[in-house]
């Protein structure tokens, strides 16, 4: 039997034989067309090499592509299971040509393949054309000599392949494959062509035009290729058999899905085997592309497949959790085309474990109320959309699921109450946010909110996505266009920027659309917990609503703060095992140029303290550790050892990072650092480079701050200080090893020699005492200006006067730096008749002082006005009464 794997390796050695480039699948998240929830066909990620848009050192190329149908206009979720060939998640086999190859080469290699390569008899292959195409039956009858009744023209737009309302355009030609008249139905084009005997297995796009306005087409100067090939469909077909779900890839995970059921795979739990298989490599491969169940956009398309999966595991009998066992099954099938999925398993495991173990326990619930609520209802009656919304507001079950339930007893739901109930949601939930006391200018977010829904955010994965502006705010009020110089705050339907939130700021950018918009991104902030806004000015052009633009995270700032954010994480651990179990955040920062970090600390920090916890740090950077993030409960994460912060409001899932090793912790999986946080991080701690601390200090009581840099920023620090290191070296002419000495010394030195210097000022201050005393209201009054003088000084000069017997008052004032000191003090002879402090306080008021103070034989002030150091001393002969 040939594997499905077989067929994929041979599919695009065949193209790389014919000088293809075999290209990577892309993620199922679409990078470059916000019109598609997940990635559909192999031209998606093509699709701007066909416009023209992006360019790339290929012609050619071939792709295995995985590919998604489950949400928005392809959605193929109702009929899995009960059919032979619909998937939520299929393999889309490719060629391409960007301007190269056209219809002869393109057939000629279908052809070739077809039938050398995979064996295909000729005489069960047919073929349609688009009726207005009259080149390709003439390939087709030159190359595979295929006569006249088996090509068949179609007149409809079934033919004919279009990317949108304008841009490349062309017919197609569809290979199909007949199994013989033991099968009913008829060829393409027939009454009965709905049957299952003749299947298309290959659809060749010749993309030879250029749509424009209504009427207008005009040809392509570089016609192109867009094939793609269902390799499920093709599988069946070289494995002798009529449906999708008995290859060998899905066989085995029915057979996995048997085993842990214990149900027969064929009996009467079929149809229940094929939903978990299939849902299983869609939630697979969704999650390993970065997509987490979530209640919006595409995580809440995952959750619709997982719970879906989830229900029909629990009508088998499974009353564990069943989906993350059968995982490894998958990852032996596939992993090896899509090694993602093995780097991705320990995540998919815990998601699937957490998503059903949390379904569960509302599950019983719920099917017990659908029960009771059906067991009332006639044959063929509708379920009335309360009820359903009941289901699922109360126990999660999604519309779909509901109506999946209900499909096999012949019921349906009354959708149109289903949305009446939701709005009536949505009107109270609006109602109780109105009476929180928010500002009135935040009504304009909630609208947008309600109208929007939340912003799907790419960024953990990508800095750079395709976008659609859903809304323009300009001078506080929201708008259908804004011109060049506007400011303007803008929201995508999706977007890799970051908002400011967990004390991570928010990304800068780029957001534009070619040379007709051009909006520089200056913040992105957070409305209403999920409403991503890009705060900034249009630069160039105009921004539309609808318009397809390109977001440009600034990735140069993003690393860096990415390395500050992992780095504070290091940095917590660090702390609480150097101080202890009793540091906790308080407040961080993690910018592009550094990072701070609050903690409970009640005792400043040693210098010791800070030296290990920085090369702690630096020893874990070194590591290169993974740092690896998991999807859990706030409680279950919390079980295990994850850091929270105290106050903060977590939702339904958390995200829970850990870096480091440390075999010690067995707790928490045997890592270093295990903290929540819904921030972006390095994908390894050796990213972050380099840790320095450069500050410590207190910020309020009980609180230390610790601030530091990585990376280029630390290398700076460093640098910067080994400049100054080597100009004080070179400066005292000694080696960077003896400054300490050097520097001790030199101030020893100094303060001897100051020492000397107030000596030697009191002394020339005190010189000719006799001949400056005067005589005020019989007292002998010495009153002096010393000029420079150090203030600390005055006081001795004082005493030294009043110790030499010569005056009975002393008053001195000094300047300094452009003010002014005062300082006066009295013997024994004045005591009883003046007092120092009201005779300070009188210099004060004259040199521009707020009064002064001390005892009443010594008291010192100051004032801002060095220029009236006289006036100070007539103002103490003043108050003597002189």
């Amino acid at each position: 039997m040939t594997s499905s794997n077989d067929i994929r390796a041979t599919f695009l050695d065949y193209f790389r034989r014919n000088g293809h480039e075999v290209v990577e699948s892309s993620p199922l998240v679409p990078r470059n067309d916000p019109t598609l929830m997940f990635a559909n066909s192999g031209m998606v990620q093509f699709k701007n090499v066909f416009t023209g848009q992006e360019k790339r050192p290929y012609s050619r190329a071939t792709t295995a592509q995985k590919s998604v149908r489950a949400g928005g206009k392809h959605n193929d979720l109702d009929n899995v299971g009960y059919t032979a060939r619909h998937h939520t998640f299929f393999e889309m086999l490719g060629n391409f040509s960007f301007g190269d190859y056209f219809k002869e080469q393109a057939i000629g290699h279908a052809w070739e393949l077809l039938t050398r390569d995979f064996g295909l008899p000729k005489d069960r292959l047919l073929v349609t054309v688009y009726s207005e195409d009259e080149e390709a039956p003439v390939y087709w009858k030159k190359i595979a000599g295929l006569p006249d009744s088996r090509i068949i023209r179609i007149p409809t737009s079934d033919n004919f392949w279009r990317m949108g309302d304008t841009g490349p355009c062309g017919p197609c030609s569809e290979i199909f494959f007949d199994h013989g008249d033991k099968i009913f139905g008829g060829p393409p084009g027939s009454a009965d062509q709905d049957g299952d005997r003749f299947i298309e297995i290959w659809n060749l796009v010749f993309m030879q035009y250029e749509e424009g306005p209504p009427g207008t087409r005009v040809p392509l100067p570089r016609p192109s290729i867009d094939t793609g090939m269902g390799l499920e469909r093709f599988a069946a077909i070289l494995q002798g058999k009529h449906d999708n779900y008995d290859t060998d890839t899905l066989r085995a995970l029915i057979l996995a899905s048997s085993e842990a059921t214990g149900q027969d795979p064929d009996g009467q739990w079929k149809t229940s085997h094929r939903v978990v298989a299939d849902h299983l490599r869609a939630g697979t491969f969704l999650i390993a592309d970065g997509v987490m169940p979530s209640n919006e956009g595409r995580g809440y398309v995952l959750r619709r497949i997982l719970r879906r999966a989830m229900r029909h595991a629990h009508m088998m009998g499974a009353r564990e959790p069943l989906l993350h066992r059968l995982v490894p099954a998958l990852t032996r099938q596939m992993g090896a085309a899509y090694p993602e999925i093995l780097r991705a398993e320990a995540l998919v495991v815990e998601t699937l474990r957490l998503e059903e173990t949390r379904f569960r326990s509302l599950l019983e619930r719920g099917l017990g109320l659908l029960a009771d609520e059906s067991g009332r209802l006639g044959d063929g009656g509708t379920l009335p959309g309360d009820v359903a919304f009941k289901l699922y507001d109360t126990y999660g079950f999604p519309l779909d699921l509901t109506q999946d339930a209900l499909r096999g007893e012949g019921k349906t739901v009354d959708t149109a109450g289903f949305e009446a109930a939701m709005a009536e949601q949505r009107k109270r939930a609006r109602a109780a946010w109105a009476g929180s006391g928010e500002a009135a200018t935040e009504t304009l977010w909630f609208d947008l909110k309600e109208k929007l829904g939340a912003s799907e955010f790419l960024g953990y994965s990508t800095e750079t996505a395709e976008g659609e502006i859903l809304a323009i705010v300009a001078n506080g009020q929201v708008v259908d266009s804004a011109v060049a110089g506007t400011e303007v705050s803008v929201i995508l339907n999706q977007t890799p920027f970051y908002a400011e939130s967990g004390g991570q700021v928010g990304d800068t950018g780029l957001i534009s659309a070619g040379e007709g918009c051009r909006i520089n991104v200056r913040d992105t902030q957070k409305k209403l917990g999920d409403l991503f806004v890009h705060v900034g000015v249009v630069a160039h052009g105009e921004a539309k609503l609808g318009l397809a633009v390109q977001a440009e995270v600034d990735h140069a700032r993003r690393s860096t703060i990415r390395a500050h954010h992992s780095a504070t994480h290091l940095l917590h651990e660090a702390l609480r095992r150097r101080l202890g179990t009793h540091v906790a955040q308080k407040g961080s920062l993690n910018a592009p140029d550094r990072l701070r970090f609050d903690v409970s600390q009640p005792v400043p920090m040693t210098d010791a303290d800070l030296a290990w916890v920085e090369a702690e740090v630096n020893s874990r950077i070194r590591e290169n550790a993974e740092v690896v993030t998991r999807l859990m409960t706030p409680d279950a994460a919390v079980q295990i050892g994850a850091m929270a912060l105290f106050g903060e409001k977590y939702g339904e899932e958390v995200r829970v990072v850990s870096m480091g090793h440390d075999p010690s912790a067995t707790e928490r999986f045997g890592v270093y650092s295990l903290e929540l946080c819904g921030g972006t991080h390095a994908k390894r701690t050796g990213d972050i480079g380099l840790f320095r601390i450069v500050a410590e200090g207190a910020v309020a009581a009980g609180i230390r701050r610790v601030e530091a840099v990585t990376g280029e920023a630390a290398l700076k620090v460093i640098e910067e200080r080994d400049r100054q290191l080597n100009e004080a070296s070179s400066v005292l002419k000694a080696r960077p090893a003896e400054l300490a000495e050097r520097i001790a010394n030199l101030l020893e030195e100094r303060k001897k020699l100051e020492r000397e210097v107030s000596d030697l000022r009191k002394k020339l201050a005190t010189g000719g005492a006799a001949a400056e005393v005067e005589t005020i209201a019989g007292l002998r009054v010495a009153l002096r200006e010393l000029g420079e003088m150090p203030p600390k000084d005055l006081k001795g000069v004082v005493e030294a006067i009043l110790q030499s017997g010569t005056a009975d008052v002393v008053g001195v004032v000094a300047t300094a730096e452009g003010k002014a000191s005062v300082f006066v003090g009295i013997g024994e002879a004045a005591k009883g008749k003046t007092d120092a402090v009201t005779l300070v306080r009188a210099a004060s008021a004259a040199i521009g002082g707020k009064g002064g103070g001390g005892k009443p034989d010594m008291a010192q002030a100051g004032g801002p006005d060095a220029a009236k150091a006289a006036e100070a001393l007539a103002a103490i002969r003043a108050a003597l009464g002189g």
